[in-house]
């Protein structure tokens, strides 16, 4: 009866360690669930957040209408200033 101890106690530890083992497992795999939802919602807001500070359609429209209109008063003074160099009573020739 001996060796029939020693094999019990054996299959004892043996199934105490890896009761510990699989509860360690378990525990560490609903940390990394409550992680999981917390960085999800973390990414969820930051997406929304990202979604919101686009240039809107409207604010880029009047933008460029003001870049195109400074080009455009840049564009008739440089043409001032040609139609006085070319004018032809300077008497260049």
């Amino acid at each position: 009866m001996e060796t029939q101890s020693v094999i019990n106690a054996a299959f004892g530890i043996v199934g105490a360690l890896m009761g510990g083992i699989m509860k360690a497992i378990w525990d560490g795999l609903k940390d990394l669930q409550t992680a999981d939802k917390s960085l999800l919602k973390d990414v969820s807001e930051l997406q929304i957040l990202v979604a919101g500070s686009y240039l809107k359609r409207e604010d880029f429209d009047k933008m460029t209408q003001t870049l195109f209109d400074k080009l455009d008063k840049i564009d008739a003074k440089l043409d001032q200033k040609a139609n006085k160099f070319d004018c032809p009573n300077k008497g260049h020739q």
